[in-house]
């Protein structure tokens, strides 16, 4: 049985945006899609409706078969050493999510999936997506289909944002993915905008990429799917 892999970069900024590009084109030459996470607004005062060169990118990686994930608002911490929607109640994460979703549709980048910074949602976050209309939520160890309430287990191997960066990460991360591939499950692989400008994170998500496209992985990215309607009997 073949396992499926996602690879998704986050952390996609002015400042990130050519080590993004330069990683999407080692991704095209393997033929791997990417879901690419993106928040309106990130740390040093960065607001994405201000950076036409980064929306313009994004948009054009979509239209050719990547995927958009929404990822957070601005990212700051809701609480101390917490990621922002970690322990947000019902009422708080609405309306960050509202003025996220508002954003993406400005810029012509709205979806209906998200994964929360950190990979960090709190009850009161999962309970606000689907009245924002979002259909997936991606968690540390999960899928979540909120419209059918159905998950399925696959964990994040990932350097930055939350993961380390250091050689026996990187090392550690190659042979996690690598035994992901052989099972042929779902192998989920992730880094940071900011750690694709490292040449060792870089290399290590590569060797995994390629390791797993040598076990008969198949691409993919980060979707959602209605479920099939019912035949009247």
């Amino acid at each position: 049985m073949n396992g499926e892999l996602i690879v998704s970069v986050s952390g996609i900024r002015d400042t990130t945006r050519d080590a993004a590009i330069e990683f999407a084109e080692l991704m095209d030459q393997r033929g791997v899609r990417l879901s690419l996470l993106v928040a309106p607004r990130l740390k040093g005062k960065y607001r994405l409706v201000d950076d036409p060169a980064t929306q313009s990118w994004l948009r054009g990686r979509r239209l050719a078969g990547d995927a958009i994930v929404l990822h957070g608002y601005d990212q700051a911490a809701t609480k101390s050493r917490r990621a922002e929607f970690a322990a947000l109640p019902r009422h708080e994460a609405t309306l960050r999510l509202k003025a996220a979703d508002r954003v993406m549709e400005r810029v012509q980048l709205r979806t209906r999936l998200f994964a929360a910074p950190r990979w960090d949602a709190s009850a009161g976050a999962l309970a606000a997506l689907p009245e924002v209309g979002f259909r997936l939520a991606l968690g540390l160890t999960t899928m979540l289909d909120l419209e059918s309430n159905i998950a399925q287990r696959s964990r994040v191997y990932g350097i930055g944002e939350g993961f380390r960066a250091e050689p026996w990460w990187c090392r550690a991360l190659v042979m996690g993915a690598a035994r992901t591939a052989r099972r042929g499950g779902v192998l989920r692989l992730a880094i940071s905008g900011a750690q694709l400008q490292r040449s060792g994170p870089r290399q290590a998500v590569l060797d995994a990429v390629d390791l797993a496209l040598y076990h008969g992985a198949r691409s993919n990215v980060y979707r959602w799917e209605p479920l099939p309607a019912s035949r009247a009997a």
